[in-house]
């Protein structure tokens, strides 16, 4: 906790007073990661397997071929499983701790004990089997999935080996554990949610500094030059991303004319630039769009009809995160939304998604691009406190001077806390980022 604390200090004082945030060392970030994890494991993951049902969760997963959830259970210092490593959650009951087992030749981490010893037993199957079996448990949940990838990790093979280890009648009690593990990777814990707003902070820097005089020389630059501006500043600064960041252009030129020219695109002035761009640290993600205009000569400021569409682009926002309730499937969320959204005017698109230890995470999925009527299955998934979420759409508006539309396409990342409110992580983009900013055109 003491360490957990002194960290956060460190991030707040350097984001307060530095210009570039602070950046733990790999050494530093591997101690946070841990403490995180351990916290998650005592107190989030007992509430979650009892809400689901269950009392024994099993995820397991063999070197090479990892299983989506069993990476966020695992110490920093793991950079994937080794051999075979089972992992065993059991709830032992309400008044007393969970116990976490793990059958490997060593301790996976600091919660995970050592339940096995190959010098005894040789066969670490019959060995999962007979920790199973020991315990009795009514409700055996593994990673087998239909609907969510991220909780269908365990392979053909290792679930054959499992039913016919545990033989009757403990083979009628394994079962999916969509649901709990789909639960243990949208829910967010406090302590992850007092370094997330660093994390998101450190994305919004690195798109500001991106989006600037710094790295943009308009009539030179292209858009796959500050792409890879970008790739490079993510290296850099020793943090990881998720996805390829793309930047493009809108401008004020016939479309046929527009998609004629050689891509990549130099960026000129009066051009309308978007980014979409994302980080990992500390095993969290962000995805972020943002817009910047690049001034022309004699412009102090972009044009008001852009400002217009940006304000439609927030609109769209409040209109989906008021519909934010819990128990509210991400269908109905779209549907409602979209039917205020045209109501007012807007032409929406909604393509909401979860956000956590995956980019593209397990949770409530609101709309995809080409989903605008609901999407199956996820989409059927309630809302639930304590997740996170990346609020991304687009809304198609007409720019009468530009005799053409365009699309304001945003995305920031929100938070649905325990009292049923919504709030951006670090804010959300309000304002276009222009280009050269003010204290360069004050000659500041």
């Amino acid at each position: 906790m003491k360490y957990f604390l002194f960290a956060c200090t460190l991030f707040l004082t350097s984001l307060s007073f530095a210009q570039t945030p602070l950046i733990l060392s790999q050494r530093d970030q591997a101690k946070v990661i841990d403490e995180l994890l351990d916290d998650r494991l005592k107190t989030l993951l007992p509430a979650l397997m009892r809400r689901e049902g269950f009392d024994m969760w099993v995820v397991m997963s063999r070197e090479y071929n990892e299983d989506p959830v069993i990476k966020t259970l695992l110490p920093a210092t793991w950079m994937a499983a080794r051999r075979t490593t089972m992992l065993v959650m059991f709830d032992r009951g309400a008044k007393e701790e969970m116990e976490y087992l793990a059958v490997a030749r060593y301790d996976v981490g600091k919660v995970f004990k050592r339940a096995w010893d190959p010098d005894k037993q040789p066969d670490q199957w019959a060995q999962l089997a007979s920790i199973i079996k020991e315990r009795n448990p009514k409700k055996i949940g593994v990673n087998k999935a239909e609907h969510y990838g991220h909780a269908d990790g365990l392979t053909a093979n290792d679930y054959e080996a499992l039913t016919k280890a545990l033989g009757a009648p403990l083979q009628s009690r394994v079962v999916s554990a969509e649901k709990l593990a789909v639960s243990w990777l949208e829910t967010r814990s406090d302590k992850e949610m007092a370094i997330y707003p660093q994390i998101c902070r450190i994305a919004h820097e690195i798109i500001q500094q991106g989006f600037s005089d710094r790295v943009i020389q308009p009539g030179a630059t292209t858009t796959e030059d500050v792409v890879w501006w970008y790739r490079e500043k993510i290296k850099e600064l020793k943090l990881d991303t998720w996805f390829h960041p793309s930047v493009s252009i809108q401008r004020s030129e016939p479309d046929v004319i527009f998609t004629k020219r050689i891509q990549p695109l130099v960026i000129q002035p009066g051009d309308l630039l978007h980014v979409d761009f994302g980080i990992t640290y500390l095993r969290l993600n962000t995805d972020t769009q943002q817009h910047a205009y690049i001034l022309k000569g004699g412009e102090t400021d972009a044009p008001e009809y852009l400002k217009k569409a940006l304000k439609q682009g927030n609109q769209l926002q409040d209109i989906l995160t008021s519909n934010f309730v819990l128990g509210k499937t991400g269908n109905q969320i779209l549907a409602d939304s979209r039917k205020q959204a045209l109501a007012q005017g807007l032409t929406p698109s909604i393509y909401t998604h979860p956000i956590g230890y995956h980019g593209h995470a397990a949770g409530t999925t609101i709309g995809q691009w080409d989903m605008q009527n609901g999407v199956p299955d996820t989409g059927d998934y309630p809302l639930h406190y304590n997740t996170a979420y990346s609020i991304e759409l687009n809304v198609t508006t007409n720019i009468a001077e530009w005799k053409k539309d365009i699309q304001i396409k945003l995305e920031e990342d929100g938070f649905f806390d325990d009292q049923g409110k919504f709030r951006y992580i670090d804010g959300r983009q309000k304002t276009l980022i222009v280009i050269p900013g003010a204290s360069t055109i004050n000659g500041q």
